[in-house]
């Protein structure tokens, strides 16, 4: 099975950082980056209001949890937004690169 992590992140450079990292170490196999977006939320009794950044990362299921345990590591955030997305279809040799990509080395 193929999943895509959705992150949000301080800025594109956060982004960017992050998704070298676990691009090099093939826990993903591509990385998206939107910038530009707002953030509206509450945080510690406070209603925030944030300018961020979205990465996209394509992984095999069996990669998750190295991923997940990457970015936190590398993430500023006390509490990232780091969410598994399963993937349910799409072109089928787009999925077996992103399964081959991140195959354990």
């Amino acid at each position: 099975m193929v999943v895509m992590i959705y992150i949000t992140t301080g800025n594109v450079e956060e982004a960017k950082k992050i998704a070298r990292v676990v691009i090099r170490k093939r826990l993903a196999a591509c990385a998206n980056i939107i910038d530009g977006i707002t953030s509206i939320y509450w945080w510690k009794g406070r209603m925030e209001e944030e300018s961020e950044a979205i990465l996209l990362l394509k992984t095999s299921k069996a990669r998750v949890d190295a991923l997940v345990h990457e970015v936190r590591e590398l993430h500023s955030y006390d509490v990232p937004d780091i969410t598994v997305i399963p993937l349910e279809g799409g072109l089928e040799e787009y999925l077996m690169w992103i399964k081959e990509e991140t195959r354990s080395l």
